[in-house]
């Protein structure tokens, strides 16, 4: 397919042209708090909260919520099951995925967004503010793109003007590239890299912190992602769009099927991406 022509099904979709100003805007804010000292506090749930998330999901919501899509997002209210399961369709964000690693200041931290159709993830936006990258994604067209942007003001036509069509690794080699976290390398993961040199493969570890790991396979960097740790839906749904937008998987352990989403549960089980 031409590219001119995939750019111009990006650039005149409305709610994927929304989803990729409000990544913009809100990379914007972050790097405000992130080049600043700034407090963390720290959830219920014991994980870290700092002024990023809250002043990125603030601006995340005033774009989404004049569209009268319900949002499901970590730094909202969460919503009973017995109201979110009327809803056909939503918005699913994680203002700031990686909030470890913001504070580490290692620059793999990301703004996630995603459309949900029916528990299918349609849309996806994945922005890294400190690089100024935007990965998108339409699963309905199956395309994908990256584009690195000079600046987060910048336009919907200039980010279309950069983008570079995402092309997932093809051809198999005798070295598996597995994504593994920063923060979440256990002996279930490490079990699965011993499984795949038992096949005859050498495996080579590639870490990413956030939803930056999706990427990874999406742009061909790396071959597979097992991740055999607890993970919400807001971490893997914009993720999961741009992978299925590029015939990649993202596939439940529980039910060797692909994460589905708007579940009673927001907890997604155990997955593995890969083609």
């Amino acid at each position: 397919m031409d590219q001119d022509f995939d750019i111009g099904i990006i650039s005149s979709n409305v709610q994927l042209s929304t989803m990729m100003r409000a990544a913009l805007e809100a990379g914007k804010e972050i790097m405000k708090v992130y080049d600043q000292d700034f407090k963390v506090e720290q959830k219920d749930d014991k994980s870290p909260l700092t002024e990023a998330d809250k002043k990125a999901n603030d601006i995340i919501n005033s774009f989404l919520v004049p569209t009268e899509i319900p949002i499901i997002s970590e730094e909202n209210k969460q919503i009973e099951n017995e109201v979110r399961k009327h809803w056909n369709r939503c918005w699913i964000v994680d203002p700031v995925d990686g909030t470890k690693e913001f504070i580490k200041r290692n620059g793999e931290f990301t703004v996630n967004i995603a459309m949900v159709d029916n528990g299918v993830p349609q849309f996806g936006v994945i922005y890294v503010p400190a690089v100024k990258a935007l990965y998108f994604g339409d699963v309905k067209n199956q395309i994908a793109f990256k584009s690195v942007v000079s600046s987060h003001d910048a336009t919907i036509e200039e980010v279309c003007s950069e983008a570079v069509e995402l092309q997932p690794k093809k051809v198999e080699s005798d070295t598996v590239e597995v994504v593994g976290s920063r923060s979440h390398m256990n002996q279930e993961t490490l079990d699965y890299i011993e499984e795949i040199k038992s096949n005859g493969k050498n495996v080579e570890i590639v870490s990413k912190g956030s939803s930056l790991k999706f990427c990874l396979v999406a742009e061909g960097n790396a071959d597979v992602y097992p991740r055999f740790a607890p993970t919400m839906e807001w971490d893997t749904a914009a993720g999961q769009a741009i992978c299925k937008a590029v015939g990649i998987e993202v596939i439940s352990k529980e039910t060797n099927k692909p994460l589905l989403y708007n579940k009673e549960n927001l907890l997604n089980p155990w997955f593995l991406v890969s083609r």
